[in-house]
Parts: structure tokens; sequence; C-alpha cells
């Protein structure tokens, strides 16, 4: 990453089976029912959306509590050592520990009163944060699928089915992530990634940004999104002119499922696209998401993948003027 000019250098689900079971798992009181559906994931073919995909569900079992020494400390430690750039750690949003099971994923005896429940997580999440921060990181990521299926008419209506209501779930998102950092200190720097599935090339949900647009660029009190926008079932750009001023958007419009490399003068014609919508000085870019979600990962070498980082550096060069 240093190499190809990337400043913020990040191991990200490096030392994970997954991007966010790991993380979860770590916190007391969270069991992960398995997964369902992972053979339709593995028929479905490459670079097609897997529909009626339901990952592994955390569920809580017990009173939620932080693990005494951090879940993420030692990880953090690793990659401060081992650059002299900014080290970037990326966490699954607290969002995660509800979207998938809804009310039926909480204990009613532990946690009757839901209001407890988003609370209790929001206090693990700041303990998290402020370990990570007294530790020395500064940029800290939140990957949140949950808002960008929230985009998705089929599994709004799973959403549904779980009796949650998909229309009020962005605001509530957007109070439950700011309780959680809203102890950060002033120079740490937290950006929220929104991904619609990323597992063996695959995607499992479609739909533009519009149905969360306006209350999550608003209400979120973070520095910036990172957005997928590499293939048509990321929606237009309309959605961006909900971006306020004091806000960047990472658009990730070089994908990371497909070694194909983009033109870059494809590129500069939808940040043109895209800056139509929002002033160009606060969009940046970057792949769509990380080359791997899990131990599967992406059918990518790891020639074409860092051929990807380059390509995204030099855009930003041209574009910019910096990486």
């Amino acid at each position: 990453q240093e190499a190809v000019g990337l400043q913020a250098i990040t191991d990200g689900d490096f030392r994970r089976n997954s991007w966010s079971g790991d993380f979860l798992n770590a916190i007391g009181g969270i069991v992960q029912a398995a997964a369902a559906g992972h053979a339709q994931q593995e028929e479905t073919p490459v670079g097609q959306v897997v529909r009626n995909w339901q990952p592994p569900t955390p569920r809580t079992v017990a009173k939620l509590t932080w693990p005494a020494g951090g879940i993420q400390h030692k990880s953090f430690e690793f990659l401060k050592g081992v650059t002299t750039r900014v080290p970037k750690v990326t966490i699954p949003s607290p969002s995660m520990l509800h979207f998938r099971g809804g009310r039926g994923g909480v204990d009613e005896k532990v946690y009757p009163d839901m209001a407890k429940f988003f609370e209790d997580v929001a206090a693990v999440y700041r303990a998290e944060v402020a370990d990570l921060a007294a530790a020395g990181c500064r940029y800290l990521q939140l990957d949140d699928t949950n808002l960008a299926y929230l985009c998705d008419p089929q599994l709004r209506e799973r959403v549904k089915s779980l009796g949650e209501d998909p229309d009020k779930l962005p605001g509530l998102y957007a109070r439950f992530i700011n309780d959680a950092i809203r102890d950060r200190p002033a120079d740490m720097a937290i950006t929220v990634h929104l991904c619609r599935g990323n597992s063996l090339s695959r995607g499992h949900a479609q739909g533009g940004y519009e149905p969360v647009a306006e209350v999550m660029f608003n209400e979120l009190k973070i520095d910036g999104f990172l957005l997928e926008y590499d293939d048509a079932r990321s929606g237009d750009f309309r959605p961006l002119r909900f971006v306020p001023k004091d806000k960047r958007i990472v658009l990730g419009i070089i994908t990371s499922k497909f070694g194909q490399l983009e033109k870059k003068d494809d590129l500069k014609r939808r940040l043109d696209e895209a800056a139509k919508f929002m002033p160009l000085d606060q969009i940046c870019i970057s792949a769509q998401c990380g080359f791997a979600s899990h131990t599967g990962g992406n059918l990518l070498t790891e020639d074409e993948q860092f051929a990807k980082l380059r390509l995204a550096v030099e855009v930003a060069q041209e574009v910019w003027g910096s990486a």
C-alpha cells in the first residue's frame, strides 16, 4: 500500500475469518448463529447478486460487555508498528447487532426494553473507540452493510417481516452510531463504508441510495462516507445532492470484485458525473470495497489488487493533484 502511494494504511480484515463475525463475537453476551443459504451463494454465477442470502446473525443472549484489553487493540498495535503513515482501523458498524435479527435477535428476558439494548451496544463501542484512541488510532472506519441493504426493495420487505420499519431504521441507526462515537477525540476521523455484499466476487443487494441518503448524509456525525459505486446495482449519483459541505464522499468506482483494470478516462467521466450533484473537492476515489470480506476472498490475483490501488492513486493525483 505504501509502495503504490496510499497515505492511510490498513490491514482491514486480514486477521479475521470474516469482516464482522470475529469482532462481534468478541463482545460479551453475543453468539452468532450459523449462516443460511451458503449453498445458494456458491451456486450463484460470479458477478451476480445472491438473492435471499442470509448471512450469520449475531444474537444477544446476555448483558453486553466490552472485553478487557479491547477487541482490535493488538491488531492496531501491530499495524501502527509496521507503517510510518496513518494506520486505519476497520470495524463493523454497531447496527450489525440489530439489523439481521431485529427484536427477535435480542433475548427479551435480557433486554425487555430495546432502548437499553441500544444503550449498552453504544457503551461497548465507546469503550472500544476510547481504547483505540488511547493506543494512537486517529482513523476509524465503520463498515455498514445495513444502510445499503435498506436501499433494496426485496430486503426492505425482509425488514418488515422482522417487525421493523425500513423507513425509520436510517434515523434510528444514525442516532445509534452517533451515540457509539460521541466521545471520540476531536482529532479522530471516523467514516462509514456502505456495502451491498462483497463475498466470492458476488453481491447480496441492489438499489440506489435514495431511500437513505438525506438522513444518512445529514444526521450521521462523522467525517465522510465510502460508497460502493462500481456497477449499476448502486444506482446513479443523484443522492449525492444531499451531501452537506462538511463531509467527504469516497466514490468506490473501481471494482474490487474482478481483476480487469478500469480505464482512467472512464473513471474521470464518472467523477465528472458525480460532480454535477456535489463539489468535486469533496469527492475522493477508491475501490468499492476490500478485496476479501472473509477467508474466501474475491477472484483477483495479488498483482491485480495492487494495480487497482495504484490506479486509484494515479487518478487522484491527476484530478486533484494529490493522492
